[in-house]
Parts: structure tokens; C-alpha cells; sequence
């Protein structure tokens, strides 16, 4: 007898329980059971071990209510339902990050090393102007080339690109958006709270049924909804926190909205913008190591190896060469938002 038999036999529902049954799968766990025996005995259930009113408990009380099962077929069956519609939308939207990605990828892997590598180290030079972090990323980037990981690491590299450009693209004018407006801050937070919480595995599941593993925006919507939350936020708040009486003076000056959104705000509010930009591309080189699991190149591919065939050397010089592109990120940055800084002040 089920624990919540007598509910519905108090209720008059025996007819309606006895008259349908739940059209969900078994879960392995009731097949298991049943295969061994376990399930068929009655078991006299005492007070302390009474289960919660779940919907499988009271299904075993009455076979027409709903499993948990039901609940996550019926989910993932209104998902399949509209996932052509979402399609024929998404499609065309998404297909640039596509050609972004994948011509990002072949131009780093076309182009000589011999060429790559000073770009890189002048772009670092004019950002940084440090001899000490060019010489650093010098060393480290060959370092890489040494041990032969140097596509694995420029393909990382170029993913990290165009997926942080683009959440700054689209995050800092949002960001801004909801600067300015109340109502737009209240209705974007809830989404960027669900993007900040949700695990990052979670956001690849629907992306999986939506496009083909071959398709490079699989991995691109997935990283830059991941990664944009912080430049979103930091934007908001730094164009919040700039000073009143410098809003008031440039009122007292005649500034229209635009100009002193350009010409006060967004410079004061610089400094915390580019943090928002570094947490963005640091979490997007977390994002890219995870989304190796649906197809997406560089570094990651080498951990996922490691764990997969157990070639702990594999997975453990792959996880020094993510840790050295992490610092290399992070020190170029931070030494930006530095000079930043000291502009200012002076």
C-alpha cells in the first residue's frame, strides 16, 4: 500500500487513479528497481520515513497523477516543438558570429608565427607600455610554441577575441541604457542575475539542440551569454557613481545629454568600465575550456583529452598553458586600466 493511498480514497478518486496511467519514460532508477524485485513487495512506510507529496509519491498512490518525468518530457518536448521556429529566427541573426569566429581562427592559424607574435607583443607594448609585460608575454608565448601548443594557444586566443569584443559591443551600450533609465535597470537585472547564476554547462544544452556542433556560434552565443554579465554591470554602476556636482557643472555649462555622456561620464566611469572588461575576458577564457565539450578548439581540446584518455602530462601542460594566457590577460588589462588611471590623475 502507498503512503498516500487513503488521500485519495478519501477523496472519492479511486475510479479516476485506476483509469490512466503516466505516459513518461522510466527513469533508470525505477528500472533498475523493478528488474531486481525491489518495487513490487508492499512496505509498511512508519512516520519518520514518510516521503514528501512529490508527484512520483503520490503517483504511487494513484496512477493518473503526473510523474517528474512527465514534467521534464513535456519540457523538453515544448522545446523540440519550437526549436524550427527558433531556427529560421536565430539562424540568420547569429550566422555573423559564425563567419567572426571562424575567420578569426584561420586568419591567427594562416598567419606566420613569425608575424603573430610581434603583433601581439606590439599591441601589448601600446596598451601597457611596460617593457616588463612585453617581455613577459614574449617569453610566455614561446614557451607555448615550444611545447607545440602554440595553434591550440592562438586559437584560444582568437575565440577570446571576438567573443570579448562583442560582449563589449553589446554589453557597454546596455550598460549604459541602464544608467540612464530605471525602469530599463529593473527589467535587465533579473536576466543578468538567471545569466550570473545559471551553471556554465546549463547554457550549452539548449544551444545543442538549436545548432549543429560543426556550426562556430554554438560555442560564440554561449560564451558571450556567459561573459557579458560584468561589463553590463560595471557600466551601469560607473556611469552611476560619478560625481554629482561634476553632472551639475556640466549642466551649468549647457551640455546637451549626449555630451556629457561622452565628454564626463563615460570617461570618469572608464576605470570601472575596464575592470567590467577584464572580469568579461577572464570569464570568457573559463567559458572557452568548458565549451571544448561541443567542438570548440584550442587549449580545452587538450584538457578534455587528458580527462578523456587519462594523460594526466596532456591535461596538466594544457592547464599551465590556460593558467599563462589567464595571467597574460589579466596583467594586460589591469596595466590598461592603470594608464587609464594615471591619465586621469594627471
Amino acid at each position: 500500500m502507498a503512503t498516500y493511498d487513503g488521500i485519495f480514497e478519501a477523496l472519492g478518486l479511486e475510479d479516476w487513479c485506476g483509469s490512466s496511467a503516466s505516459s513518461a519514460p522510466m527513469s533508470m532508477s525505477d528500472l533498475v528497481a523493478q528488474s531486481s524485485g525491489d518495487g513490487g513487495g508492499e512496505q509498511q512506510v512508519s512516520l519518520w520515513d514518510t516521503p514528501f507529496p512529490s508527484l512520483d509519491a503520490l503517483n504511487d498512490a494513484c496512477a493518473a497523477m503526473p510523474q517528474s518525468r512527465d514534467v521534464t518530457k513535456g519540457l523538453e518536448q515544448g522545446f523540440l516543438s519550437i526549436k524550427d521556429s527558433l531556427k529560421v529566427v536565430l539562424d540568420p541573426v547569429t550566422q555573423p558570429l559564425s563567419w567572426m569566429l571562424d575567420g578569426a581562427l584561420y586568419g591567427m592559424l594562416a598567419t606566420p608565427w613569425w608575424i603573430v607574435i610581434p603583433a601581439l607583443l606590439l599591441v601589448v607594448w601600446l596598451v601597457s607600455r611596460s617593457a616588463a609585460l612585453v617581455t613577459f608575454v614574449g617569453v610566455s608565448l614561446a614557451g607555448l610554441a615550444f611545447i607545440d601548443q602554440y595553434d591550440y594557444a592562438m586559437q584560444t586566443l582568437s575565440i577570446i577575441f571576438v567573443c570579448a569584443f562583442l560582449c563589449v559591443l553589446i554589453g557597454v551600450p546596455i550598460g549604459i541604457l541602464m544608467s540612464r533609465s530605471d525602469s530599463m535597470r529593473r527589467m535587465t537585472t533579473p536576466v543578468l542575475d538567471m545569466l550570473q547564476t545559471l551553471p556554465p554547462f546549463v547554457y550549452l544544452i539548449p544551444l545543442i539542440f538549436l545548432f549543429s556542433v560543426t556550426e562556430s556560434k554554438l560555442f560564440g552565443i554561449a560564451i558571450i551569454l556567459y561573459a557579458i554579465v560584468p561589463v553590463i554591470r560595471l557600466t551601469d554602476l560607473g556611469i552611476r557613481l560619478v560625481d554629482k556636482d561634476v553632472i551639475e557643472a556640466a549642466d551649468a555649462f549647457g551640455m546637451s545629454q549626449r555630451q556629457k555622456l561622452f565628454g564626463v561620464q563615460i570617461p570618469l566611469a572608464l576605470p570601472t568600465i575596464m575592470a567590467g572588461v577584464n572580469q568579461t575576458i577572464m570569464m570568457s577564457l573559463a567559458m572557452v575550456v568548458i565549451a571544448s565539450l561541443v567542438s570548440a578548439p584550442g587549449l580545452g581540446v587538450l584538457v578534455l583529452r587528458g580527462i578523456r584518455n587519462l594523460e594526466l602530462g596532456v591535461g596538466l601542460v594544457a592547464g599551465l598553458g590556460i593558467v599563462l594566457l589567464a595571467v597574460i590577460l589579466d596583467r594586460v588589462t589591469k596595466s590598461a586600466l592603470q594608464r587609464i588611471n594615471s591619465v586621469q590623475q594627471h
